[in-house]
């Protein structure tokens, strides 16, 4: 028997060795308050900004509001069963965002929860929502185009890749229209789009992602959604996971564009939430960091220098107004910025005029720098024409004789006005524009009757297409038409306005 007991002891002394010991520490706080989608926590001395925590049920929050002796926390998912005294953990890790080409032809929310049922998300890897923008020496200057589809933005406000034009005005004109048709005007050319929805409704979610789908965006583009149902936690962290994942694709040397619909609804979660963490308001009960909220945001859209890739990030964010008040705070934030700003005109929109641009207040501050040379040429002094327009046409609203060149500069303005003038979800190509400008500034519609231009331009389009597919290749070129190439446009226009000439003894 003692043998036995001593050859148990042996073996259980050799067990006990070979064991490894592991001492865990895990700091944990409790929830002192709670209400309204924020929460303050007692506790954690380690915690960092952004840290994610983890609460009841699974439920995360972000560590926000770093006090002496309380934590501020945003939630990020419903916390209707989050009570005082819960316990709360720290992870160790920041809100991140799974980031790659997988993502794109899906719909996620901003920690990459997939929201479309298309089963789990081909990610690459798991980058932070929050980075740093890319310094001077990593940026080149933005020359290369970025075509919209929108024949008066492309024509008269260019945009390039890299840039980042902002889209503003009164609810119900455009904005969204706009930047989806940008994102339709893509296909085809290598650029990858995100598109952002921040705090809109479901129903207009399930609207763009219809309209992307039912043109065959869908399959190059990734949305990012934070509705107007979801936390304000989520809100605030949608557009920089958007960018994240943007920025990996731009990293890979691609070209992105990405769409924040809308920024003026981002600023008024940032405002709730940071009222509701007792943070001082300022202008409007805005905080005072409020600009440095889009400017961290904005940023991070660029041009990245040879060395890096030379990959893009074109960012189009849209602004709210109202009443057309572009003075408002929140839209004077944006338009210092960013690089130019498009503005819709209620009142242009409801006299039929869509897009209802508003060239006088609008301005694209990389230009022609970014507009390919033939489509410039083309454009010539179009743009002094049609902001003109109006201060002419109130000369004749008045009686006021008109003489036969300010007549004429008249009649070229209102058929230039008729030309801009597009559908929605009706892209152009930048063949079919050059044609159409060619014809205006060469005086070539002058015998077309004004109501007409639109008829005659699908219709020279489609002779275009079906007839002279080459000559509407060599016109959507960047290059500036040869002689031939003139030539050959102003015989394929002269021959298609005969149909649309006005009858003998009528008024053009």
């Amino acid at each position: 028997m003692a043998k036995l007991a001593e050859s148990l002891g042996e073996r259980l002394r050799g067990r006990l060795n070979s064991v490894g010991w592991e001492v865990r520490r895990r700091e944990v706080g409790h929830v002192v308050r709670v209400g309204d989608g924020v929460a303050y926590l007692h506790g954690m001395p380690s915690v960092k900004y952004g840290e994610l925590l983890e609460c009841r049920g699974g439920l995360s929050a972000l560590a926000f509001d770093l006090r002496p002796t309380e934590v501020g926390a945003l939630f990020l998912g419903p916390a209707d069963k989050v009570a005082a005294g819960d316990e709360v953990r720290l992870t160790g890790r920041v809100a991140s965002v799974p980031v790659g080409a997988g993502l794109l032809g899906r719909v996620i929310d901003p920690l990459g929860v997939p929201l479309d049922g298309g089963g789990p998300l081909r990610s690459d890897a798991v980058w932070p929502v929050e980075r740093e923008a890319p310094g001077v020496a990593d940026r080149q200057p933005v020359t290369e185009p970025l075509h919209t589809g929108t024949k008066v933005i492309d024509a008269l406000l260019p945009i390039g890749r890299g840039q980042r034009e902002l889209i503003l005005g009164d609810r119900a004109t455009g904005k969204t229209t706009i930047a989806l048709d940008a994102i339709l005007a893509q296909r085809g050319t290598g650029v990858k789009c995100i598109y952002v929805s921040i705090g809109e409704r479901k129903a207009s979610l399930a609207e763009v992602v219809d309209a992307l789908a039912a043109q065959g965006a869908l399959e190059y583009t990734a949305v990012v959604a934070a509705t107007a149902d979801d936390a304000p936690g989520l809100q605030y962290l949608a557009p920089f996971s958007a960018c994240t994942v943007g920025e990996y694709l731009m990293r890979d040397g691609g070209h992105v564009l990405i769409v924040y619909d809308d920024l003026t609804k981002h600023a008024d979660a940032y405002r709730r939430v940071c009222l509701l963490l007792g943070r001082p308001p300022g202008r409007e009960a805005y905080p005072a960091d409020v600009f440095y909220l889009h400017a961290r945001l904005l940023e991070r859209a660029s041009k990245l220098h040879d060395r890096l890739g030379s990959g893009s990030l074109t960012a189009l964010p849209i602004a709210t107004t109202q009443a057309g008040n572009v003075a408002a705070y929140i839209p004077t934030n944006l338009i210092s910025i960013t690089d130019g700003q498009i503005y819709l005109n209620t009142r242009l929109f409801n006299e039929g005029q869509r897009p209802a641009v508003d060239v006088g207040l609008s301005v694209s501050r990389v230009g022609g720098k970014a507009q390919p040379p033939g489509l410039r040429h083309v454009v010539g002094d179009l743009k002094l024409l049609y902001s003109q327009l109006p201060e002419l046409e109130s000369f004749t609203r008045f009686g006021a004789e008109l003489e036969a060149e300010t007549r004429q500069r008249l009649g070229k303005g209102q058929r230039l006005r008729e030309a801009f003038k597009q559908g929605p979800h009706a892209p152009r190509q930048l063949g079919q524009l050059v044609a159409g400008l060619f014809a205006v500034r060469d005086g070539l519609l002058d015998t077309v009757p004004v109501e007409r231009i639109d008829a005659f331009l699908a219709a020279l389009s489609r002779r275009l297409e079906d007839s002279e597919p080459q000559l509407l290749t060599e016109l959507g070129k960047p290059d500036k038409m040869t002689p031939d190439t003139e030539s050959r446009l102003r015989a394929a226009i002269t021959a298609e306005r005969s149909a649309f000439a006005p009858p003998a003894g009528g008024e053009s």
